[in-house]
């Protein structure tokens, strides 16, 4: 008698597929369909889908085939064999993927496939290099802001299980998240410990290496998908109880799971780029509440969404409000670039003295480049004024092509305007210069100085970021010139000068959330300096000096920033005060993309809920990425269920040109 396993597969369609279970297999399980999909569950089977050789993991067996069967049972084909002895996924983690193939309007096999590792057989982890002095967290005092915030975290409080540890940088976090993780693996309890990038956070996992030994699993991406498999299995096997890793991290199969820990909350590269588009803070949310345990996030510099829930108290804030290595917070300076001489120069006289000091002292200092951004945005270099949408308040930009300023998320546009329309000067033009310059700028001025650069132009074998990051600590460079890269998490003794060489390119990015990734990056980067010793100097050039964003950072007044950025929120209807999900079209074929997206949007009107609205279509900011053509449409409300509804309504009913591909992203975190 056969029996018929439920299998998912990773492919495109929202369903599960029926096959027989592999010859030999009859007589296996119990007499009734729970005992099979007990014996079965969670093993993954290779199986034929069409002509082509398929993992599928099953998740339920029966001796009938199902009422709801689309096919006969002449057409049920059998599975080839089991890949597995034993489950590799377990009933929890299915239903986290059940949650968010609903949430994220992602096929089920797509998030399943998702979450498990694809190795064939496990093989042991390839070694990971930390940093030697990385040895500076073995086990500290803690103080008594540290203490209470431990004990606040592991209160065991049904009401209480979401928690974020808000403090300036090099204020003791870390020894917060290891102390607390520390007792909850006494009670016998397992532990994720999140981080955005283990690459950029090399101390922070040498920490946690140091502190649980042989009973720590890291999860990275230098690891091969059999390495992966063999800490998947030591997880699941109980010898490994602590966690670390990057976004994927987050499904961890850990048994008896009792504390899941998320360091640098804010960042971005905690949203998946592809489906489905998760972020690791909602599911990491989802599987907290769903296991009655705490979460506890923390950073600097919170998400404006995580402020927002600390502010209506549903999550608890715990505060550490100073710095516990000597050091203090540096002194930061603006320096209006507006006022310099258009010499052009990318270093101020200002900039270009400190650091000539720095080096003459034979100390350290950081360029911070902000590569990612438009040099193409309106601006009166009169009284600086800059152009934004009159109905998304982003960024208006420039067309060269066709010679209009445009809105990326409303497709509202204007003509240039040939004088500037606050105070009416004809000295307006557009800003930006690009980062090649800047470096070779750099070696001009300071020809003795050792320079080194780190993004990702310049990074060319596995390892070298972390080559030149050691470096760097260990005296071997005087000026680092680094991108993002070199605003996390990274301690460097010698360090005396931070320079951000331009503060204003991510606030002309066409996004809502220019103005609060911009107050990021300046106090992260900033808190590079002055953590040892109390002579750290920041210097943050800009052309907006009087821009929220910048003034609030220069000023270390995060409090002040976010009341400010909630309140434009608010008015302007963005997050957290609103909903999105948006829809991109793209395609190879020009015109294409942008037909679907207006056919879609005639669809989506006549779908729309009430307190609703549909902003677009139009092209998205970048308009063109690997040769596709893209469109959006954004969907906003002030709660996620008529979105999801209409989504779900309109992908269910709606079948694509061949040539167009629609990408959904519910709660997007990248507008570009």
């Amino acid at each position: 008698m056969p029996i018929f396993l439920e299998t998912t597969l990773n492919v495109p369609l929202d369903q599960t597929f029926t096959y027989t279970a592999p010859a030999g297999t009859e007589e296996s399980g119990g007499a009734d369909d729970k005992a099979l999909t007990a014996a079965f569950f969670g093993r993954r089977v290779e199986v034929r889908f069409g002509n082509r050789k398929m993992t599928g993991f099953v998740v339920g067996a029966s001796r009938e085939l199902a009422q709801d069967c689309p096919v006969g049972i002449e057409k049920i084909r059998p599975a080839q064999r089991f890949i597995d002895d034993e489950p590799v996924l377990t009933g929890e983690l299915y239903r986290t993927a059940r949650w968010m193939a609903d949430f994220y309007l992602s096929p089920i096999g797509e998030t399943v496939s998702a979450m498990v590792p694809s190795g064939r057989r496990e093989s042991d982890a390839a070694g990971f290099s930390f940093a030697d002095d990385a040895a500076s967290y073995a086990r500290r005092e803690l103080s008594e802001e540290q203490r209470q915030a431990v004990q606040g975290i592991l209160a065991p409080s049904e009401q209480r299980l979401f928690h974020y540890l808000y403090g300036m940088t090099g204020s003791g976090k870390t020894e917060v998240f290891l102390s607390a993780a520390e007792q909850c693996m006494a009670q016998g309890k397992g532990v994720i410990y999140l981080v955005p990038e283990i690459a950029l956070t090399p101390q922070v996992t040498e920490a946690v290496i140091q502190r649980f030994g042989n009973t720590a699993a890291v999860l990275h991406s230098a690891l091969t998908p059999s390495q992966r498999l063999g800490e998947w299995k030591r997880i699941l096997h109980r010898e490994a109880r602590v966690v670390i890793g990057a976004r994927s991290a987050v499904f961890a199969p850990v048994p008896d799971l009792g504390l899941i820990i998320m360091d640098e909350e804010h960042d971005g590269s905690y949203k998946s780029g592809s489906s489905p588009r998760y972020h690791a803070r909602q599911v990491a949310m989802h599987r907290a509440k769903a296991s009655g345990i705490p979460l506890v996030m923390g950073s600097a510099t919170p998400s404006v969404e995580a402020w927002h829930l600390m502010q209506t108290g549903s999550i608890v804030r715990h505060t550490l409000s100073r710095r516990l290595a000597g050091g203090s917070l540096p002194e930061i300076r603006c320096v209006n670039l507006s006022t310099e001489k258009s010499d052009g120069s990318s270093l101020s006289a200002a900039l270009t003295k400190e650091i000539q000091q720095t080096l003459s002292a034979g100390r350290q200092a950081i360029l911070f480049l902000n590569r990612r951004g438009f040099t193409h945005f309106f601006r009166c270099n009169s009284c600086g004024y800059e152009l934004s949408c009159r109905n998304c308040s982003v960024s208006l930009t420039y067309h060269k092509n066709e010679n209009r300023l445009r809105c990326h998320y409303c497709g509202y546009s204007i003509q240039p305007p040939q004088l500037c329309p606050q105070c009416g000067s004809l000295d307006i033009g557009y800003s930006g210069f690009g980062t090649e310059y800047i470096e070779n700028e750099v070696k001009a001025k300071f020809p003795n100085a050792r320079v080194v650069r780190i993004d990702t132009d310049s990074l060319h074998h596995k390892g070298e970021l972390q080559e030149k990051i050691a470096a760097f600590r260990n005296g071997d460079y005087d000026i680092l010139l680094g991108t993002q890269m070199v605003a996390k998490g990274l301690n460097f003794p010698g360090l005396r000068l931070v320079g951000v060489v331009l503060a204003d390119t991510a606030l002309h990015l066409p996004d809502f959330r220019a103005a609060e990734r911009t107050f990021a990056l300046i106090t992260q980067v900033a808190g590079r300096a002055g953590r040892f010793f109390p002579d750290g100097k920041v210097i943050v050039q800009s052309y907006s000096p009087d821009r929220e964003a910048i003034a609030f950072a220069v000023a270390s007044d995060t409090e002040g920033f976010y009341r400010s950025e909630l309140q434009h929120r608010e008015q302007l209807g963005f997050p957290p005060f609103s909903r999105l999900l948006r829809l991109v079209f793209r395609s190879a074929a020009p015109g294409a993309a942008e037909a679907a997206a207006e056919g879609a949007y005639k669809i989506l009107c006549s779908l729309q809920e009430p307190a609703t609205q549909l902003l677009g279509p139009a092209e998205c900011p970048l308009e063109m990425v690997a040769a596709n053509h893209r469109h959006q449409i954004l969907l906003r409300g002030k709660t996620m269920q008529p979105l999801h509804r209409m989504a779900a309504r309109f992908i269910h009913g709606y079948v694509p040109p061949h040539d167009v591909h629609i990408e959904i992203d519910v709660d997007p975190v990248n507008m570009l």
